[in-house]
């Protein structure tokens, strides 16, 4: 079965997410949608699965046009997708999530789970998929629930799949698996559109990329082009992808955890005993699969996280207990994981938000006043040091993209004097270009000397920037390993697998 789009256009008030676009996947191909977060490909794919009413535009199956307004039009097109974030019921099992909104009752009125169950272990055998009907889902793994996803689609007969960053929260073993899916389904003549920012996975698996930037497909391409050639077309400049880390000696020790604990609202230990040593001149990268402690051990180490037990010291001095200002003052830099609720203030102007941390101090503040002067003189030297895009210092902060957004926090964090610097998902939502700046500063800060604690999802970029990573996996520290460790062997201790490059740094 052939899928086209046709003119697709659709507008939020002033902003054209899609602007008519033209897109046709084939019976047994894997058609990749490559762009940068923000560029339109979730909700292309959101009205193509009913979820998102276009402005215009039409759609066709095998040639014939027909009208999709809510998903159960599009299933019975024979359109499947599988979301970014999982449509599942955590309590439920395996098979009563696939009949979730197709229930079938025997006639004393009990659900009906046979022909589920049967169902299930057919796709499970068919494509490897090792699936236990019966299974809860919330005590599955990551990638096991994503092969739930995917045959609750084919359980209904699609034969269109649609995958939305799939990969977002896999290991790479994981991720490897799903990509052999990918290529059983294709010889099985599923068309397959493949959404996601991820050039290696396009390149490995791809039989055409269309690369979509600012809401208009602005390229067709086959996976025989350069990874940086793609970058080039999602960004619309050259970029480089390499990032250039100098080979130098790490200095002493700065920030030191002993048995630190981190306990959520109810007594649980989302972080259980961590230790940890960073030193000055170094990038120590946290990796790990989402959810597995990352998150509120950076919140910890700038003291935002209420219930801490156990010891964190920065150049001896304990910082358990301090305020989040005094942590701040301390000389510890945060880039947080979401910009929007803990790094900025939107409402701000961007002049406001350059001296968040410091307007209590000289230069800025004068008495019980705030220097205007000063705020104005500080926010022009650092945009022109920051490279930030913007039409007036007075804006509010809100107004910025995503990217010129992230500068914003960069620029304010380390226009101090920084010991630490704690970057949470620092490239999260960014466009290639910016995560080539924000990349080039991080290992400007580790030359300088500084002690760098790099929490990311993203395996490249732990490569890329990390000098030792630890790998957390449910709250604890499963390994801390050197540079030369391979993706191979990350991936498997992201998946709680031990290895013989435990603990070698």
């Amino acid at each position: 079965m052939s899928l086209e789009l046709r003119a697709i256009t659709k507008r939020f008030g002033a902003l054209i997410a899609n602007d008519a676009i033209d897109l046709k996947v084939e019976a047994g191909q894997i058609h990749a949608i490559l762009g940068e977060n923000g560029a339109g490909k979730s909700t292309l794919m959101n009205i193509v699965y009913g979820l998102v009413a276009p402005d215009s535009g039409e759609i066709l199956v095998d040639g014939k046009p027909i009208k999709i307004t809510e998903p159960s039009d599009a299933l019975a097109a024979g359109i499947g997708m599988v979301h970014q974030h999982f449509m599942l019921i955590p309590v439920f099992t395996v098979a009563e999530n696939i009949i979730l909104g197709h229930e079938k009752l025997k006639s004393n009125r009990i659900l009906n789970l046979e022909q589920a169950r049967i169902d299930i272990k057919r796709i499970s055998e068919e494509f490897g998929f090792e699936v236990d009907p019966d299974a809860l889902v919330e005590e599955l793994p990551v990638g096991v629930q994503q092969r739930v996803e995917i045959i609750k689609a084919l359980i209904y007969d699609a034969k269109v799949l649609i995958l939305d960053e799939p990969t977002a929260v896999l290991t790479p073993q994981e991720t490897d698996e799903l990509l052999k899916v990918m290529r059983k389904l294709r010889e099985k003549g599923t068309a397959i559109i493949f959404i996601t920012h991820k050039l290696r996975e396009v390149k490995a698996v791809a039989d055409e990329i269309s690369i979509i930037r600012r809401g208009k497909v602005v390229g067709t391409s086959l996976p025989t082009a350069s990874q940086e050639e793609l970058a080039s077309l999602m960004v619309g400049r050259p970029v480089d992808l390499t990032a250039n880390k100098s080979s130098k000696s790490a200095g002493e020790t700065i920030l030191v955890a002993r048995d630190l604990t981190i306990r959520d609202a109810l007594g649980r230990a989302v972080v259980n005993k961590a230790n940890l040593e960073v030193r000055a001149g170094e990038v120590l990268a946290i990796a790990g699969v989402q959810g597995n402690g990352q998150s509120e051990l950076a919140r910890a180490i700038i003291n935002l996280e209420d219930h801490v037990e156990g010891s964190l010291t920065l150049s001896g001095k304990e910082l358990v207990g301090l305020s989040i200002h005094d942590s701040l003052h301390e000389g510890i830099a945060f880039i947080p994981e979401s910009r929007e609720l803990d790094g900025l203030v939107g409402s701000f102007s961007i002049a406001e938000n350059l001296i968040l941390d410091l307007h209590d101090g000289t230069p800025f503040s004068k008495g019980i006043s705030i220097s205007a002067t000063e705020v104005s003189a500080n926010a022009e030297k650092r945009v022109k040091e920051f490279d930030i895009r913007l039409q007036s210092i007075q804006d509010p902060v809100s107004s910025l993209s995503g990217g010129n957004k992230q500068k914003v926090v960069l620029a304010r964090e380390l226009s101090r004097p920084v010991k630490v610097l704690v970057a949470s998902q620092p490239t999260r939502g960014l466009d290639v270009g910016s995560i080539e700046f924000v990349h080039e500063r991080i290992l400007a800060e580790r030359d300088a000397g500084r002690a760098v604690v790099l929490i990311s999802t993203e395996l490249d970029e732990v490569m890329a920037l990390a000098d030792r990573i630890a790998v957390m996996y449910r709250g604890e520290i499963l390994a801390t390993v050197d540079s030369t460790v391979t993706r191979e062997e990350l991936g498997l201790l992201m998946a709680g697998v031990s290895t013989k490059r435990d603990s070698v740094a």
